[in-house]
């Protein structure tokens, strides 16, 4: 994970403790080896937080839900060849 202060805060290596978490944070100022996660980090603050307004953390979470089923279920991905990860996960499935 990042090396960031929402990161590196007692009460989450307390939370980690407590529930047998392991917290491995990758080296400061090498972002490249997070790299999926900033991508995503990246995708969902513009796509999505940049673009809502939320009065409360219900509605943030369901609004967050309802982007998640958008991505996976409509959304296809260059990465996957142009298909969403739905249709990449049924395939991959079917092909075991």
């Amino acid at each position: 994970m990042d090396n960031g202060p929402e990161f590196i805060s007692k009460v989450l290596d307390e939370w980690a403790y407590r529930n047998g978490v392991k917290l491995d944070f990758i080296r400061p100022g090498k972002p490249t080896e997070n790299c999926y996660a900033e991508s995503f980090h990246g995708r969902f603050r513009d796509e999505f937080l940049n673009e809502n307004y939320f009065l409360c953390l219900d509605e943030a979470k369901d609004k967050i839900e309802e982007w998640r089923v958008e991505c996976i279920t409509f959304r296809p991905h260059s990465s996957l060849v142009y298909k969403t990860p739905e249709e990449f996960l049924n395939d991959c499935e079917q092909n075991s």
